[in-house]
């Protein structure tokens, strides 16, 4: 479910699951979370200088793939935590790590694109956290978004909810750079060769800083945050949209 390749120093981890549009399972967000994992080992041994996460086929990801757990809450439960747990590890890489998002980056897919130091879209792509909706609360992704842009700007997009297309999130600042489809691939090769020539000792200090100091290693707050999210997901509300979504 998850490919990776390491070309000079830049090692890409890939969600691997085109025919579900990268969803997310707990088989699939446990694969992320052990590739992270190795990742992580290789940054601190010197072999990974930038890390790239990517969606296989036409989409980044979809978002939750909550068709296997909808009538299991203690399962919905640890995928929530697990995500929470793998989001927590991407940001705590110790080297710059970049979001190549095409396609679609929806929900906790959109949270994968905004916990990543840069992420790369292109103008027709669909972003955002519809959560709300479907009659679920988004809270293991609020807390990457707030970092992203800010607790005012990401209160509106939550509780509002819907998609919008890269362009308008590039300009909300869900993502940090914008190109036209046909470039995305360089842009995010130009941008990992250009993070690859920093200093690692010193890249890896200033990540540590930055994440103490916007509180990114709270893991605390993102365990109530799969906690909440698992309980509201579990509720009849929640349960009464999703199937109707899922029956369509």
């Amino acid at each position: 479910m998850i490919l990776t390749d390491t070309t000079s120093g830049i090692r890409t981890i890939t969600l691997n699951r085109p025919d579900a549009r990268n969803a997310l399972s707990l088989e699939l967000i446990e694969s992320l979370r052990d590739a992270v994992a190795e990742c992580d080992r290789a940054c601190r041994s010197g072999d990974v200088r930038v890390a790239v996460l990517a969606g296989a086929g036409k989409s980044f990801c979809a978002g939750m793939d909550l068709k296997g757990v909808i009538d299991d809450p203690a399962r919905m439960a640890i995928m929530l935590k697990t995500l929470a747990l793998t989001s927590l590890a991407i940001r705590s890489l110790p080297v710059p790590t970049i979001a190549r998002v095409q396609g679609a980056a929806i929900g906790g897919g959109c949270g994968l694109m905004v916990v990543c130091d840069f992420a790369c879209t292109h103008p027709e792509a669909k972003v955002g956290y519809p959560e709300v909706d479907l009659g679920v609360c988004p809270a293991v992704v609020a807390p990457w978004l707030i970092r992203r842009i800010g607790a005012g700007r990401a209160r509106a997009m939550l509780l509002a909810g819907g998609t919008m297309s890269g362009a308008e999130g590039h300009a909300a600042g869900l993502a940090t750079h914008c190109v036209p489809s046909a470039e995305l691939d360089a842009a995010v090769r130009g941008l990992a060769a250009r993070l690859a020539a920093g200093g690692p000792v010193a890249q890896a200090a200033t990540k540590e800083w930055l994440n103490r100091l916007d509180g990114s290693a709270d893991e605390a707050t993102l365990i109530e945050a799969a906690a909440i999210s698992a309980r509201v997901i579990a509720g009849p509300e929640a349960q009464s949209r999703l199937r109707a979504v899922m029956s369509r």
